[in-house]
């Protein structure tokens, strides 16, 4: 493992256990080089996973679209980075616990807008503004009373 300060390759593991989510193991290491510490997570590796695109088009899953989805959405709002990783933890366990090869685009959006509505109400709207596609005010506020309600 590369040392992420000083480029070097020699490092040790110092300390290894399992992660908060059980499902991968965290590593506390050491650069042998210039003795600065990191921590690294190792995963199952896992079947990639194909989206399917609005458009029909095909792409391999990627976790930083969800990231900067959740990141755009929660922005300026009182929720923590621990409690925006876990939720973005939470969307990617649901989405691999489906065993599908190839998941639609909407089912992924759906389940970020239903793990936002637990989130931050602020941040689920913002985000189902943007994914629903508001095209004017009265579908917004239908949106909003679904949450009142």
């Amino acid at each position: 493992m590369k040392c992420p300060f000083c480029n070097q390759d020699n490092t040790r593991v110092v300390d290894s256990r399992p992660a908060d989510d059980n499902s991968s193991i965290r590593r506390r290491r050491l650069c042998d080089e210039c003795g600065k510490r990191f921590t690294t997570y190792e995963k199952v590796e896992t079947i990639p996973l194909i989206v399917i695109k609005k458009d029909q088009n095909r792409e391999q899953y990627d976790r930083r679209k969800i990231e900067s989805g959740v990141l755009r959405a929660c922005y300026k709002r009182p929720v923590s980075a621990q409690q925006i990783n876990d939720t973005i933890d939470q969307i990617e366990t649901e989405i691999f616990n489906r065993e599908e090869r190839e998941i639609p685009s909407s089912i992924i959006g759906e389940i970020v807008m239903e793990r936002l509505k637990e989130l931050d109400a602020v941040a689920y709207v913002r985000f189902a503004s943007v994914y629903r596609e508001f095209k004017d005010v009265n579908t917004f506020m239908d949106e909003l009373k679904k949450i009142l309600n």
